[in-house]
């Protein structure tokens, strides 16, 4: 069965130095959550600037996606793929060691920048090395290494929530460190060039902006945007309100809100690895039509019940076992196998950065919204739901097929060495 073959352990070293990006990003967004309460006290912090941070966080990972990727496409993804990772240590250290509110900001700007420009970048280093019947399970792994960025960075705050800006400058500075070990190592790594990246010194006609705009790069970077930014929503919404609608809308216990949370944080690592495993096979695209109808019904128990304790309790264990088959590692992988190699950093960084802009836009909207009618806050994530799986349909049935009999694997005759 395909999936099966051994993967030489220089890809999995290359996957995971690629998967960095999606560590740090989810470590960046998630610790300025835990940490975000103690900023405030500690620095004296008015309402607006907490909200601002929390908001550029987002903001500068969608621009940083943007920009990044094109970066990437023009002047080399290797180039930008060291540099990148090391300016998310610099802004890291600084909000690490912020005497004050403004350093903070100014901190968070770089790392989220860094960071987003990190994402589509990486990936698409990570694919240009795999060969065809490797390149599912290496971009999946990546997915793998954003579950245990959430995992540190909550531990790290359930551990140290009482020791105020010493455990805040712990949780992200852990985000330093990594980031530099990480580009100590991918300086280090050897990969082999891909077309786009020549020594002549010019654009070939591919990688410009009219490479992007043609139907071959269109089609499934339209697609892969709409099942990303329907499926995000509703993730999104629950990554960062979860606790928020389970206190104020289900009447949960703030204990019982994160310990719901919490408790399917390795069960969701699990599962992942569980994608990872079936994502060369027939079985990833199998079990998405599955996992897409489970997570349909999850949304739809939580709806019919309003929002109330129990219906809530069910749509968390649903969601979370059906989430990583048919979720962001889904997009991960078929982003890479139908987006045109040659503009993959700027096709992808385009859909990552409008998708994280819609996200930001709705979670400005998503309390208010919960506090006039949670059922239409609910409903509407379940038609965003519905749309994810007919996007993820399509993606399978027309441009998985047409980009598997017409993509030439150039990856399958270079293996990165260490």
């Amino acid at each position: 069965m395909a999936g099966t073959r051994p993967i030489p352990r220089p890809l999995w070293k290359a996957a995971a130095l690629s998967g960095m990006a999606s560590y740090l990003d989810a470590g960046l967004i998630v610790s300025i959550s835990v940490n975000l309460a103690v900023y405030r006290d500690s620095y004296d912090m008015g309402v607006w600037m907490a909200g601002a941070i929390s908001a550029i966080v987002t903001g500068c990972i969608a621009v940083g996606s943007l920009v990044g990727g094109r970066l990437a496409d023009l002047f080399g993804r290797r180039r930008v793929y060291n540099w990148d990772i090391f300016c998310f240590a610099i802004g890291a250290l600084v909000i690490t060691l912020a005497p004050d509110d403004i350093t903070l900001l100014a901190g968070v700007l770089v790392a989220g920048l860094a960071a987003g420009a990190d994402l589509p970048t990486s990936l698409a280093v990570v694919s240009d090395a795999a060969p065809s019947w490797a390149r599912g399970r290496l971009v999946a792994f990546t997915q793998v290494m954003w579950m245990l960025g959430i995992t540190v960075a909550i531990f790290l705050g359930f551990a140290l929530s009482t020791t105020g800006m010493t455990g805040a400058r712990l949780i992200t500075g852990q985000l330093a460190v990594a980031a530099l070990v990480t580009w100590a190592l991918r300086s280090r790594l050897k990969l082999a060039d891909p077309p786009s990246e020549t020594d002549t010194g010019t654009v070939p006609e591919s990688i410009s902006l009219k490479g992007v705009w043609t139907r071959a790069a269109m089609l499934p970077m339209a697609a892969t945007f709409v099942f990303y930014v329907t499926w995000g929503l509703g993730a999104n919404t629950f990554g960062q309100f979860g606790t928020y609608l389970l206190v104020t809308v289900s009447d949960a216990s703030q204990s019982l809100a994160t310990g719901v949370n919490l408790a399917f944080i390795p069960i969701g690592v699990l599962l992942t690895f569980a994608f990872v495993r079936v994502a060369d096979s027939p079985w990833r695209d199998r079990l998405f039509h599955v996992a897409a109808v489970v997570q349909i019904l999850a949304f739809v128990i939580a709806s019919l019940t309003a929002g109330a304790l129990v219906g809530m309790l069910v749509f968390f264990v649903l969601y979370q076992l059906s989430n990583p088959f048919a979720g962001e590692a889904n997009y991960k992988v078929w982003s890479q196998l139908t987006l045109p190699a040659d503009t993959r950093g700027t096709t992808q960084g385009l859909t990552y950065a409008l998708s994280r802009g819609v996200f930001a836009v709705a979670a400005f909207f998503t309390p208010a919204l919960a506090d006039h009618s949670p059922s239409v806050l609910l409903w509407t994530i379940t038609a965003c739901m519905t749309a994810a799986a007919f996007a993820g349909v399509f993606i399978i049935r027309v441009l998985v097929p047409r980009s598997a009999s017409t993509a030439p694997d150039r990856a399958d005759l270079r293996v990165p060495s260490t």
